[in-house]
């Protein structure tokens, strides 16, 4: 069950617009694991977007909760908190807050991008060791795990082929990724309060231990405007599970 909904993150996971997301927008889901064949809701995971606004400059702040249902903490607690804000007017990442908590690991990070976007300024601490810093380079194209998953909804699937495939870059814990994401086709499937919604059907892939199976992780966007993730399955080391979308809020 280790580092469970962190491998989750990699499944929400080239266009120049964020129009699809709208601040006040909020998604809510259950995340299920297979426990001894059977698929039980283990924790909440909520997506949101809102506007930050300072003295110069307006933020679009996107965030990534999850935490474990109350009665299932004494077994397997996990409080996950990942945030990235985007300038509103470039949609470039200035900022990116990781604050983890799965099963007694915990660890924090920071991440300041540079005004060019060629490197990050990062900071790290995991359990109890001292504070880390460091300087690293990134691609222009590359991107945090958030940005990158509401990147994921700009990009018009429903002209895509059966197989056609495309990479984007994910920058994880100091290091760059690259991430397939493949179309699979479509299906209609339940979209919790939304109802049933035809959906394109996506397999992710990336080289990482984190990943098991050869299209066995998978994500349904909704075909339409919004492209809404409305389910996960996903294979990891240590099992099966998935996420589906229970409310759906501002959009």
């Amino acid at each position: 069950m280790k580092k469970i909904l962190l491998s989750i993150l990699l499944f929400f996971a080239f266009t120049t617009s964020y129009t699809q997301v709208k601040p006040g927008e909020k998604l809510v889901y259950a995340a299920s694991y297979n426990m001894s064949g059977l698929m039980t809701q283990l924790a909440q995971v909520t997506m949101q977007a809102d506007l930050v606004k300072t003295s110069n400059k307006s933020f679009l702040h996107l965030s990534w909760e999850a935490a474990t249902f109350s009665k299932w903490d004494s077994y397997f607690k996990i409080r996950d908190l990942y945030e990235t804000y985007l300038d509103e007017m470039t949609l470039k990442p200035g900022l990116f807050k990781r604050s983890t908590f799965e099963g007694g690991y915990s660890i924090t990070q920071k991440y300041i991008y540079s005004s060019d976007g060629k490197s990050i300024n990062g900071t790290s601490k995991i359990q109890k060791r001292p504070e880390t810093k460091k300087t690293f380079a990134i691609g222009s194209s590359s991107q945090d795990i958030i940005s990158l998953v509401y990147k994921l909804r700009t990009i018009n699937f429903g002209k895509f082929k059966s197989g056609q495939s495309i990479i984007l870059n994910l920058i994880f814990d100091e290091k760059e990724y690259p991430v397939s994401i493949k179309f699979m086709g479509k299906e209609t499937v339940l979209a919790g309060n939304l109802g049933r919604k035809e959906c394109n059907i996506l397999s992710i892939g990336a080289k990482t231990d984190r990943l098991r199976g050869k299209d066995k992780n998978l994500i349904w966007l909704t075909d339409d405007s919004k492209r809404i993730p409305v389910l996960v399955r996903f294979s990891i080391p240590v099992g099966t599970g998935q996420i589906a979308l229970s409310t759906a809020s501002g959009i």
